[in-house]
């Protein structure tokens, strides 16, 4: 029987790789989607020693373990493989689905954790706006939390995709799909601000085309822009755990508790089916039920 396969690049059988081409250029998924499949496709073709086209149902239960995974991380390989072997069926490389009647324990989905709208007005006012890279700071967390921008579509954005006056932002997002996203009027006088202050100091002479950039003169990176909110959630007493997603998660769902449609929701997230945007109504839910049982006399 053959040896596992190597981790590296190009290791994956041919058919995975066609299946991985399907995604690239007929799907448009994003790269680091694909190299999760791929991981998870180069992880099933170790397990079963071999081909993964003559892979039956207990080999597949068998192999979701491997290396200790979490449940979380048993779903996510499930799925991968779901995909691949649903694939592979309408292709004619196989007549059945071997995940077809492989079902994992139910599991409590994870809620979010954002933060109340109190913690993130004091997130906000964090920035030391006497520096260019705090107004800087302070137009990035405004524009994060107004729009629900991903935090690589934030640092992303070239100055081209700036709609000031119509007080929109056009964001290119998972799979290359565009959106255009409102800002609303307090992010966008912060933004003008940045701009007109501080993004002349920032650019000297080179004259880069991102919106965001570092005291170089460079687009500011994930990582930096992810240390300077652990920063100022330190500074806001909101804790070390705070992340650019957390503001993200808030966007959704205070847009949510104030009233906000689903759907409206799902199209300015970007998120392609909206049983992604659902988890944040059970947000929503449940902190309606902690204000009343807090509130109400029969809580």
């Amino acid at each position: 029987m053959p040896g596992p396969s190597p981790a590296g690049a190009g290791s994956e059988p041919p058919e995975v790789l066609r299946f991985l081409t399907v995604l690239l250029l007929e799907e448009g998924l994003a790269s680091a989607t694909r190299t999760s499949y791929a991981s998870d496709l180069r992880l099933l073709a170790r397990a079963l020693g071999g081909s993964v086209l003559t892979a039956e149902a207990a080999q597949l239960t068998a192999a979701l373990p491997v290396a200790g995974a979490s449940p979380r991380t048993q779903a996510r390989r499930l799925s991968a493989w779901r995909r691949f072997y649903r694939w592979c069926r309408r292709e004619g490389l196989r007549e059945d689905d071997p995940t077809e009647f492989i079902a994992l324990g139910r599991r409590g989905r994870r809620l979010p954790r954002s933060p109340s709208e109190g913690a993130i007005e004091r997130l906000l006012a964090a920035p030391d706006l006497s520096r260019p890279e705090g107004l800087r700071d302070r137009a990035m967390l405004e524009l994060m939390y107004a729009s629900g921008l991903r935090v690589s579509e934030l640092t992303g954005l070239p100055l081209a995709a700036m709609g000031l006056i119509q007080g929109v932002v056009r964001v290119h997002g998972k799979g290359g799909r565009e959106r255009l996203v409102p800002m609303g009027e307090e992010a966008r006088l912060w933004l003008e601000r940045y701009l007109r202050e501080a993004r002349p100091l920032l650019a000297g002479a080179l004259g880069h085309p991102a919106v965001f950039l570092s005291r170089r003169g460079l687009p500011l990176t994930r990582q930096a822009f992810w240390l300077s909110v652990r920063r100022y959630g330190r500074l806001a007493g909101i804790g070390d755990d705070l992340h650019p997603h957390s503001l993200r998660h808030a966007f959704a769902t205070h847009l949510l508790n104030h009233g906000a449609d689903l759907r409206v929701v799902q199209q300015l997230l970007g998120h392609r089916d909206i049983s992604t945007t659902q988890i944040y109504t059970q947000v929503a839910q449940a902190r309606l039920q902690a204000l009343h049982a807090r509130h109400h006399p029969r809580g």
